[in-house]
This record gives structure tokens, sequence and C-alpha cells, in this order.
């Protein structure tokens, strides 16, 4: 497959990497959109170990996200960030496909 339009932000690549480091091996982010939540689509992000048959990878900086391949549709052009606000820390969703969104930054329309 071509190279991904999707990228990881130095902040989520750090946090990944960090996230590895406190297993005591690699990990990677799965992120991965969903039908549901309250704009239509919702993003779920998970921690894992070993790819599945359709997985695309993004990588940077040693840290690796994958990307299912229907997921990857939705989420061309974005970028996976980390940010540590406030209300929480949490990896976020930069995606200029998403013409409208929820407060929560979890749910999304096209």
């Amino acid at each position: 497959m071509t190279e991904p339009s999707i990228t990881l932000s130095e902040t989520a690549a750090r946090r990944i990497r960090s996230l590895s480091e406190s297993e005591g091996r690699p990990v990677m982010l799965r992120v991965a959109v969903n039908g549901g939540g309250c704009s239509g689509f919702q993003y779920e992000f998970d921690l894992v170990h070993e790819l599945q048959g359709d997985d695309v990878t993004i990588e940077r900086d040693g840290a690796r996200a994958v990307v299912d391949e229907m997921s990857l549709v939705l989420l061309k052009g974005s970028e996976i960030d980390f940010v540590d606000e406030l209300a929480g820390a949490q990896f976020r969703v930069n995606n200029p496909n998403a013409k409208s969104s929820c407060g929560c930054g979890v749910s999304f329309s096209i």
C-alpha cells in the first residue's frame, strides 16, 4: 500500500514511546473510526502489540500507530496528536474531513 496520509505529532509519538517503556515492550496505538457517538462517527483508541491483516502503520521517531483500511478512508489527511490539558490527557485526531464534531472531540460527522 502507498504511504498513508496520516501523521503522528511529536507529542503523540513521545507518549506512545513512554507507554511502551512503562509496559516494558513495544506498544502501538490503534486508531479506528466506528459508527456512533453524538455526531455520527467516533474515534476509538487502543494500545496493541500485534498488527491485524488490513492494518496500515504510521511511524514517527520510533513510535507506531496502526489504522485499519476502512478507518483510513475517514482519516485521510489527519494528524494523531496527544494533548495534556486541564480537562485531562488524551489522544486526539485533527481530522480535516470532519464537518462538525461534538464538544468532547471524540465524535464527528463528515
